[in-house]
């Protein structure tokens, strides 16, 4: 279903695709006058194929799944008139068959580099984890403070898939929060996806949240593309309360590790809580 080597194009996911991100626009988004009431939401194909200099025809059979594979200068023409993000436009390569700059493989072993950063933050909760959301270590405070749901071992060390599985996991959050992480982890996740090209360990994550949750497939469904980066997220945890934190995301090179370093913001109660949780433990 989702397997993608480069230079295969992935028609009904590059349809779909193109459909989703057309309708998010509004004309004034491209600099066209409203006009009269549209009958559905976004932009018409016309002004797509008007605004990224192709022929009509061609962009609908792009949106009908059957059309030729599309040359990277026309995917860079369809990026810009559809206002893509960076993290949207490598998407929509990667499932035209052509690989952008940025795709690299993907790994779970833990770098050196990382290691060491890991092993000097030992006063900040601090997490490693892959770029399918496998938890691969963390330190004391972070253990502390994430404690018993969020562990390196067992089926919930993939953070996507005791998200949406665990109802224990989201019990410290908002309902507004839960909405905004669920949307988070599948957003990042189709970037991921496409990345590795639809390999059998992403491929097979995916159709075990799609089999196992709803709330995933609606999600999946609207094919939102969002790498997960910096971000600021309240909690409340028995004995220690409520606390605000700021997750930063540091990439490695290749994309596929992720160094998370969870601070709170100055001048705030929650930094004594944070800091104080997990002891004298790492």
């Amino acid at each position: 279903m989702f397997g993608l080597l480069m230079n295969d194009m992935n028609r009904g996911e590059l349809a779909d695709f193109l459909r989703r991100s057309r309708g998010r626009l509004r004309p004034l988004d491209v600099g066209l006058p409203e006009g009269p009431r549209r009958r559905t939401p976004g932009l018409r194909r016309e002004e797509i194929a008007q605004l990224s200099g192709m022929s009509f025809d061609y962009y609908m059979r792009l949106e009908q799944a059957r059309s030729p594979q599309p040359s990277t200068q026309m995917l860079a023409a369809l990026a810009r008139a559809l206002r893509l993000g960076d993290d949207e436009r490598d998407h929509l390569y990667l499932l035209s068959g052509h690989r952008p700059p940025a795709a690299r493989p993907a790994g779970e072993e833990i770098s050196p580099g990382v290691r060491h950063l890991l092993d000097r933050l030992r006063d900040t909760p601090v997490q490693v984890v892959s770029d399918l959301g496998y938890l691969l270590t963390q330190n004391a405070k972070a253990e502390a403070l994430f404690d018993p749901v969020c562990k390196v071992d067992g089926e919930d060390r993939n953070i996507v898939w005791a998200w949406f599985t665990n109802p224990r996991l989201r019990e410290p959050y908002t309902a507004e929060e839960w909405e905004q992480g669920s949307r988070r982890h599948v957003a990042d996740l189709r970037v991921t996806v496409a990345r590795r090209g639809g390999d059998a360990a992403s491929t097979n994550l995916v159709q075990r949240l799609l089999a196992r949750s709803d709330e995933f497939a609606e999600l999946w469904a609207l094919h939102e593309v969002r790498v997960n980066r910096n971000r600021r997220i309240r909690m409340h945890r028995p004995g220690i309360g409520t606390i605000e934190f700021d997750v930063e995301t540091l990439l490695t090179p290749a994309d596929d590790q992720r160094l998370l370093i969870y601070t709170a913001p100055s001048q705030r109660p929650s930094r004594t809580r944070i800091f104080s949780a997990g002891g004298n433990k790492g």
